[in-house]
């Protein structure tokens, strides 16, 4: 599959997959960027993408991020639509640091991943009730 993907500083590389069997490649830090102790920052990615239709692009930290750096996605994982891609959209990586100290992302260190998924658009059939069965409600799996 081709993407369109513009660079903000073509002095970093593209983001690549690391390994033939990798489903995530790595974003690079364009900048410095300083995350207070129990604070929220926004970490340029470098990358404008053009997500292809269909499809949406999840970003997520790398796995070893929270251990190494103490940070984590306040909100779990990103999601980059298909029309953002204009020239102010970047994609930035939202990071909380939970750790007691400043943590510092340098410039062109891998910081997040991105994976592309296929999706589906719902079309939506307003019902009654989808089954007279309950599950047993939120939870219920856990007894």
């Amino acid at each position: 599959m081709k993407v369109r993907i513009q660079r903000v500083d073509k002095n970093l590389p593209l983001p690549k997959y690391e390994t033939d069997g990798s489903v995530g490649f790595d974003f690079l830090a364009r900048e410095d960027t300083v995350i207070p102790a129990k604070g929220v920052a926004l970490i340029p990615g470098n990358a404008i993408v053009e997500v292809p239709r269909n499809f949406v692009l999840f970003v997520t930290l790398r796995s070893s991020t929270p251990r190494k750096k103490g940070l984590l996605m306040p909100h779990g994982v990103g999601v980059i639509d298909h029309d953002y891609c204009g020239p102010q959209d970047e994609i930035k990586i939202q990071v909380y640091n939970f750790t007691d100290k400043a943590v510092t992302i340098s410039r062109g260190e891998k910081i997040a991943q991105g994976i592309f998924v296929h999706i589906d658009k719902a079309e939506w059939e307003d019902v009654e009730r989808i089954r007279e069965e309950s599950r047993g409600g939120f939870g219920s799996t856990d007894l």
